[in-house]
């Protein structure tokens, strides 16, 4: 009864996890692992074969704070920048496509030549292997396919479009060669036994490339140093285009630089086209007038008058000029262009006034444009631009405004001071008065004319005084140690992908795994005990279990195991004598019949009476283990055409008695059901110590149904990498529901096969549950000396069998 009421307690089973099951699930497919860093390494180095290296190089320009100045009032003011902000739009100039564009057309960019190899086609920059010469080419439609060639004989070349076949065309050198809209021979032989491919280019092919491959930036915080470097798949045109980008933006420079002088010039020169006119007209409108008049010159007092109206009217055309220039700035801002720059200014008067807020100006119209290379027009960081953007501008209306408003009324006074002058000479003789006016004006042009000249050579000077902003620090010069791919990179990568696939592969297996494989599992998903483990059979097992009958090998792992469960049987149902034993499954192939077979051999050894009864009246093969036929048997009992003695065969050999299942009736769930059924139970029951019943599987049919409710002890058999995990669920079930407390589990066929392992330890100390009985399952005792079948490890070979 204690047994039975152990049957009873049905409580949770503490598992923890073992983290020493974890890593042996990894370490049962090292091979798997280590395969697929072996494919990843393979495919690392496949990738490096058909990667094409890339190569960079570097260097430097060094930004000049100012120009010098050749003036007469003094030198043009110092500009204060931001080195950060100065670089960042000084960049937009290095990259713009004029600059881009005149440093490729210092190269020879028009025809590019390759080499093709057994993997990759790489090109031979700045090696000529044969000269091209062009007789004719379109400037703009022209074909730009790659062209392969090769050496057919000493006076023959063969020539084709590379991603054409059957276009090849056999030509001799010198002959002219039509093609694309293009007109061209090959003077040079080719070496034999190379082939070679080349391709027709424009300027602006290569800017996509020669801008991609650029990147701009400080040598150091708060330094006026630029960094610039460029990288390409070819080192030596990475160096040249960056050495010619480099030289580019310095001859650009120092024409931008030069343009406000120019404009000055050409303003001058305009300017005094028309003084040189108004003075020739003065000075002749002059000695007419004297002479007519017989005037040979003109009292101290005329003189003094003539001399404030020529100061004042000089001042008056030096400030109408100063507004020119101002208006001038005035509307490069107002027509939003993307860089201002001041013009016209004699004095240098509106530069020190507002070439800070220019050179903020053009800093953010520069950052707008990289703001808009990255954000949309609307984004926040646009916007925050455009609203710097519009207070500097502000700034300079209002600086303007003030330079103007502050213009007007200095001309307002010096008209105050002529209309005071001009009253004065009222007071002389008409004659004098005219002299007088016509002198002012004969002088006023002529010191207008000095002031302008004087300007011009100014400007001219300062024109020529204008060094480049910008100068080469460091030219660049050719690195041939690739920086892409990095070999060490992409193999550590391509090793960690590896891993990471070969322990994805065995989490995968294991998660889509839908089978038990170990008594952790079985004793995570039931309650039910579990009564035994059966080891794997060491060897192949036919179909008629003779081998497994005979248990050939009694010192195997597999023997104890099989010995291990008779002695826990021995304890169910301990109050009777006699125990009928049910033995089922959920599906066949679960190896209920090669357990029952078992356990009646081992049953046997202890010379205990045991009969076999095969009562899965459907598909048994029992008798074939005996080695008898099944024309008689259990089912023609149950039907009445034969009496027990007639169908109950002894086996000499093994000591065990069996009924075979009989021909297959058609009512095989009718006659178990029978009390002929029960009776023979019974009747079996007072002549021997075990009644082994193997019955059909309970998941497939209800035939074992009866007899499950009539035998003292039920066994469920789940073999380990077959039976699905649902199994586990079914002597619960079935104790729920027929009021039964006498099932246990046996997992049968248990192989010890790590990668689908429970990584669960069941600690018995803290949970019932399947604790009742005691067994192993016999892992890790190989080596132990106790077993003639031991799975000795390769690592074990200096011990002696």
């Amino acid at each position: 009864m204690e047994a039975a009421d152990q049957f009873n307690q049905k409580k949770s089973v503490s598992q923890q996890i073992d983290f020493y099951k974890i890593f042996r699930v990894f370490l049962s497919r090292w091979y798997w692992i280590a395969g697929c860093v072996l494919i990843a390494l393979v495919l690392a180095k496949v990738n490096l074969m058909f990667t094409p290296p890339v190569y960079q190089t570097g260097a430097s320009l060094k930004l000049e704070d100012s120009n010098p100045a050749v003036s007469t009032g003094g030198s043009m003011p110092m500009q204060n920048y931001n080195y950060t902000d100065k670089i960042q739009a000084e960049s937009f100039t290095i990259r713009s496509n004029e600059v881009i564009l005149n440093a490729i057309n210092t190269l020879n960019y028009k025809i590019s030549y390759y080499v093709k190899g057994r993997i990759r086609t790489t090109e031979l920059y700045p090696t000529v292997p044969f000269v091209i010469e062009i007789i004719k080419q379109d400037s703009v439609n022209f074909g730009r396919s790659h062209y392969e060639i090769a050496a057919v004989d000493e006076k023959h070349f063969a020539l084709s479009i590379a991603d054409q076949k059957g276009s090849k065309t056999t030509y001799a050198y010198g002959q002219e060669i039509k093609q694309g809209n293009m007109v061209f021979k090959i003077k040079d032989h080719i070496s034999p036994g190379s082939i070679y491919q080349f391709k027709f280019n424009t300027k602006e092919d290569f800017v996509g490339r020669a801008m991609g491959g650029l990147f701009i930036g400080e040598a150091a915080r708060f330094t006026n140093v630029m960094s610039l470097s460029q990288t390409d798949a070819n080192p030596v045109f990475a160096a040249d285009i960056l050495n010619a980008i480099m030289k580019e933006y310095v001859s650009y420079d120092v024409i931008q630089r030069r343009r406000s002088a120019r404009q000055t010039v050409e303003f001058i020169d305009n300017q005094l086209g028309f003084i040189d006119q108004e003075a020739g007209k003065a000075g002749s409108t002059l000695a007419n007038y004297k002479s007519a008049n017989k005037m040979m010159d003109m009292g101290s007092a005329s003189s003094m008058t003539v001399g404030k109206l020529t100061d004042l009217e000089k001042q008056k055309s030096e400030l109408q000029l100063k507004q020119l220039g101002i208006k001038q700035l005035q509307e490069q801002v107002d027509n939003n262009r993307s860089k201002i720059e001041i013009g016209v200014d004699l004095d240098g008067e509106i530069a020190a006034g507002l070439s800070t807020f220019v050179g903020q100006l053009n800093t953010l119209l520069a950052n707008r444009e990289l703001k808009l290379n990255q954000f949309n027009a609307d984004s926040q960081p646009v916007k925050l631009v455009e609203q710097q953007i519009l207070n500097v501008k502000n700034s300079i209306r209002s600086a303007i405004k003030g330079m103007l408003e502050r213009n007007l009324q200095t001309i307002k006074y010096i008209d105050n001071q002529l209309n005071g002058v001009n009253q004065s000479i009222s007071g002389i003789p008409v004659k004098e008065q005219k002299f007088v006016k016509l002198q002012t004006n004969f002088e006023v042009n002529n010191k207008v004319r000095s002031y302008l000249s004087e300007k011009k050579l100014e400007a001219e000077m300062n024109a020529a005084a204008i060094v480049p902003g910008a100068s080469i620090v460091n030219p660049a010069y050719p690195s041939f140690y690739p920086i892409s791919p990095n070999d060490n990179k992409v193999y550590t990568t391509y090793i960690m992908f590896g891993l990471a696939a070969g322990f994805g592969l065995i989490l995968l297996v294991r998660f889509l795994n839908p089978f038990i494989y170990d008594k952790e599992m079985v004793e995570g998903l039931t309650n039910t005990p579990i009564i035994g483990v059966i080891r794997q059979f060491p060897d192949y097992i036919d179909q008629d279990n003779r081998q497994a009958l005979s248990i050939a090998k009694p010192k195997s792992v597999f023997a104890e195991s099989v010995r291990s469960v008779r002695t826990n049987l021995s304890f169910l149902a301990s109050h009777k004598q006699s125990k009928v034993i049910c033995i089922t499954s959920e599906i066949s192939g679960e190896g209920k019949s090669f357990v029952t077979v078992n356990l009646a051999g081992t049953m046997a050894l202890i010379e205990k009476k045991v009969i076999l009864i095969a009562a899965d009246l459907r598909r048994s093969r029992l008798h074939k283990a005996f080695g008898v036929d099944n024309k008689k048997g259990l089912s023609s009992l149950l039907s009445g055409q034969h009496q027990l003695s007639d169908v109950l065969i002894h086996d000499e050999l093994h000591h065990i008695d069996f009924i075979p299942s009989g021909p297959v009736p058609p009512n095989p769930s009718e006659l178990l059901h029978t009390a002929a059924m029960k009776n023979l139970l019974k009747e079996l029951e007072k002549d021997y110590d075990y009644v082994l019943v193997d019955t059909a599987p309970v998941g497939l049919v209800s035939d074992a149904i009866p007899l499950i409710r009539n035998s003292d002890v039920n066994l469920f058999v789940i073999r380990s990498g077959v039976s699905k995990q649902r199994a586990a669920n079914i002597p619960e079930r079935l104790s729920r529901e027929y009021g039964l407390n006498n099932m246990a589990i046996v997992l049968n066929a248990f192989g010890d096969d790590a990668l689908y392992a429970n990584y669960y330890t069941t600690d018995y100390s803290r949970g019932g549950g399947n604790s009742t009985y005691y067994y192993s399952d016999y892992s890790g005792y190989a080596g132990s000396g106790y077993y003639d079948d031991e799975n000795r490890k390769w690592w074990m070979f200096w011990k002696k069998k």
